[in-house]
């Protein structure tokens, strides 16, 4: 395939072969039952060359001849009636029955219909997705976070290289392109230009570079969340675009770290990262009756206060009141969820707790 052109795969629903195999005979075998049916209710409009109305058994005879183009020409309609039914109605199920048998050949022309048609209405229908650049261990787990957080799975669109890694993210469920995402080319095949995020998950920095340069040429408004794997390398994507900027290499140095010395403090580290399990970080908006509140009034535990496009610490002196438009980073657990269900802590908005920061 050439580089420099992309191919998009879309998810697809898998039949096994003795499963289309069945589902093939089962169809045929509808179509026979309904010429029977059809020949049968109006069997006195045909003439047996033997002599004698036409039985069930009759009717069965001259429907497999005829569906299957044998023809013997030894029961015919006669009536208008039963020449009217031949016309309108057997003469299609006869195309229709040809086309099952001679499937094979038809069937990879209708999948190709089909997957050209699934693929123009993909393309008219996404938009405010999330685009992840590249299915490696960093663009894996990032796509587990954002399912854990409630996105769902027809929402994120996978660009790789690789044909293998993009198919194996279709047969995940995902939408996927085969090319070089650093080519405008290949991320207006992802719809980059309509994106709500992209996670720019490259092995290397200097492809993480291009790609965000590009991404962001495509999407002035997207949010652009990049992977560095060198400190040196942080500054040089923000100024590409990049609005937020993870150094893997350093951070995992810095959990080793932390792990050394204060063992469980490195395991809350790692449970607040992974979503869905014991403890969770959520951002969410605050609500009404917490404007002007001391941040001690918020049920859950208040790490951080985003105010006017700043991150303040909860022990700043500037968060020691609430304000409308704040927004809160937050300590969410599976027992405190358990209790707000319950009503211990008041009603609680799932939508408003996931809700991405407006930009």
């Amino acid at each position: 395939m050439d580089p420099r052109r992309a191919r998009v795969l879309l998810p697809s629903p898998k039949i096994g072969p003795l499963r289309s195999v069945l589902y093939r005979l089962g169809f045929a075998a509808a179509l026979l039952l309904a010429v029977v049916f059809a020949v049968y209710f109006d069997r006195d409009g045909y003439k047996d060359s033997a002599g004698g109305p036409l039985s069930l058994l009759d009717c069965f005879y001259y429907s497999t001849v005829t569906i299957s183009t044998t023809g013997y020409g030894d029961i015919a309609p006669v009536s208008p009636s039963a020449r009217l039914v031949n016309t309108i109605f057997i003469t299609p199920v006869r195309v229709l029955f040809l086309i099952v048998l001679v499937g094979t050949t038809l069937e990879v022309l209708a999948e190709r219909t089909r997957q050209d048609w699934r693929l123009s209405r993909w393309r008219t229908r996404v938009r405010d997705h999330i685009v992840v650049v590249g299915y490696g261990t960093k663009g894996r787990s990032a796509i587990k976070t954002l399912l854990a957080g409630g996105v769902e799975r027809d929402a994120i669109v996978v660009v790789d290289p690789d044909p293998r890694v993009v198919a194996e993210a279709a047969e995940a469920g995902f939408a996927g392109v085969v090319g070089d995402a650093t080519r405008n080319s290949v991320l207006r095949q992802a719809a980059v230009h309509r994106a709500r995020e992209v996670v720019v998950a490259t092995p290397r920095d200097d492809t993480a570079v291009l790609v965000t340069l590009s991404a962001r040429h495509l999407n002035a408004t997207a949010g652009i969340q990049a992977s560095a794997r060198e400190s040196e390398n942080l500054q040089l994507l923000r100024q590409s675009g990049a609005d937020h900027v993870v150094t893997s290499s350093e951070a995992a140095g810095r959990l080793l770290g932390v792990s050394a010395t204060q063992p469980h403090v490195s395991e809350v580290i790692e449970d607040l990262i992974e979503q869905g399990t014991g403890l969770d970080l959520a951002e969410r908006a605050i609500r009404p009756e917490e404007a002007g509140e001391p941040i001690r009034a918020v049920p859950e535990p208040v790490l951080a206060v985003v105010r006017d496009g700043r991150t303040l610490p909860y022990d700043d002196e500037q968060c020691a009141r609430l304000r409308a438009g704040d927004r809160l980073v937050v300590v969410k657990s599976r027992h405190n969820d358990a209790h707000d269900s319950h009503g211990f802590h008041g009603s609680r908005d799932d939508d408003e707790t996931v809700e991405p920061q407006e930009r």
